[in-house]
């Protein structure tokens, strides 16, 4: 009759067998075990009798690798107060704080996901995937853009105008504002230089605050103008292409999941007033994983301007820079062609691509200089090539064959909004809004601005775009064209 032993009975028997006399390769063969089996069998149970022959916990008595229950709480408090600080910012936190043994990555990331911080299923690049792109030095480059997000107790919603250092991640912008027109965010590039300085390169997308490159009109905003003043090159990234601003849209990530997460401001004041602590924290504070675990002040270092070009005030127009207080004598306005080159007195002169298609003033210096003027802007300084006696006719040319305005005795022309919000005068479209669609409004000319007016208010101020040789025919029309009856 077969007999079914358990597994401490049989180790008893091979065990006596053992102490009977029997060899113990034997009695190992016989029991399907290795010798040393049967050695610790014997060992065991001259130490505890029989019930040392009860199963045992692999787990050994201690491990000095093991996390200490304070270091784990430690790393679950710093995961809990920032959910988006990974194990590689939580392991840096810990050297700051001084824990000895540090433990590694890896060890911190099972920690997390053994107390369900992390979800082990979610997808995790390797850091090898990743590929990072950087200017050699601050001020090289900054990328600006504009985000929204901001919620008041009200409804309302605020966006933030960000700029961010190339090299250093540093945060050189974070303006809050209730909408991210033209004025704001140029109001925010210019505190920006005057707080860190003047950068070689700004780059950007193809927002109508930022540039006019796919606008009805070829003009110049007054972001690009803030940018020429200040000898700043302004880029643009391709169409449909975030990618190429990646660091400023990657700091948007941080402000939304850091900061802007679950948060709503019960005043805008509030907002600005903690949206300001926080940049103070993420630029001198925070570890950024891009730089080495650096806080981007460790590798900035702007220099304030204070030639920086001013803000303007609340009463100018958008485009309208500060007035000038410096006097000059009488000037002389010529276009320059597409090539950069432009006639003046009888002889040639290049002034530069970048005036190519604009109107400028021109200024017959002394010791035989000629100024070049873009806006009350010094832009070039020639040496003369002309004949002197030519600048008087130069200079006469200027005063009858311009002021077309003046000499029509025409203050103002009527122009008819369209559907779009647009009007057109001398052949260029300006826009108005689409608050006056469908009225007329009057249009004036003052120096080289384009006024637009209704019911006697001024509701536009535009920086002239259009050709001047086209004034003469727009004021000729002064009531606009006559509309076209449709034949019955």
């Amino acid at each position: 009759m077969l007999v079914r032993l358990g597994l401490m009975e049989q180790r008893h028997r091979a065990v006596l067998e053992v102490l009977g006399g029997a060899q113990v390769t034997d009695v190992a063969r016989r029991y399907g075990v290795t010798r040393q089996t049967v050695h610790s069998w014997l060992k065991r149970y001259a130490g505890s009798g029989i019930a040392g022959l009860v199963d045992r916990s692999s787990r050994p008595e201690r491990c000095p690798h093991q996390m200490r229950p304070e270091v784990i709480a430690q790393v679950l408090a710093l995961r809990r107060a920032r959910p988006s600080w990974g194990p590689r910012t939580i392991r840096h936190q810990l050297q700051r704080a001084g824990v000895e043994p540090l433990p590694g990555r890896s060890s911190i990331y099972r920690c997390l996901v053994r107390h369900g911080l992390i979800d082990p299923t979610k997808r995790r690049r390797r850091r090898g995937d990743y590929r990072r792109w950087e200017r050699g030095r601050a001020m090289e480059l900054w990328q600006m853009d504009i985000m929204g997000g901001v919620q008041l107790t009200d409804g309302s919603e605020f966006k933030i105008v960000t700029g961010l250092d190339d090299h250093s991640r540093y945060c050189v912008s974070a303006l809050l504002v209730p909408r991210a027109t033209a004025r704001p965010v140029c109001e925010a590039l210019a505190a920006a230089l005057r707080r860190h300085g003047v950068p070689d390169q700004i780059l950007t997308d193809n927002g109508k605050v930022f540039t006019n490159r796919f606008g009805p009109s070829r003009g110049e905003v007054l972001f690009d103008r803030i940018c020429r003043e200040n000898g700043i090159r302004h880029l643009l990234t391709a169409p449909r292409s975030p990618t190429t601003t990646g660091k400023v849209e990657r700091f948007h990530k941080t402000v939304r999941s850091e900061f802007l997460r679950g948060r709503v401001f019960a005043s805008l004041e509030e907002a600005r007033a903690e949206l300001n602590a926080w940049v103070t924290f993420y630029n001198t504070e925070r570890p950024h994983q891009g730089i080495g675990m650096l806080s981007p002040r460790d590798r900035f270092s702007g220099t304030p301007s204070e030639d920086a070009w001013p803000l303007l005030p609340e009463e100018a127009p958008e485009w309208e820079p500060a007035e000038q207080s410096r006097d000059h004598g009488p000037r002389a306005t010529r276009k320059v062609s597409v090539n950069g080159r432009m006639r003046l007195a009888g002889a040639d002169y290049s002034v530069g691509r970048f005036l190519g298609g604009k109107m400028v003033e021109i200024e017959f210096g002394p010791d035989g200089l000629v100024n070049i003027f873009d806006h009350d802007v010094l832009v070039a300084t020639l040496a003369r090539k002309h004949r002197q006696e030519a600048e008087e006719s130069a200079l006469r040319r200027r005063q009858h064959g311009t002021g077309v305005q003046a000499q029509l005795g025409h203050p103002a022309v009527l122009r008819q909004v369209d559907s779009r919000g647009d009007l057109s005068f001398a052949g260029t479209a300006y826009r108005v809004g689409t608050a006056f669609a469908g009225t007329q409004v009057e249009v004036r000319l003052v120096k080289d601005a384009v006024q637009i007016w209704a019911a006697g208010k001024l509701i536009r101020t535009h920086l002239a775009r259009h050709d001047k040789e086209k004034e003469h025919g727009a004021f000729g029309v002064r009531k606009g064209r006559p509309r076209k009856l449709k034949a019955s």
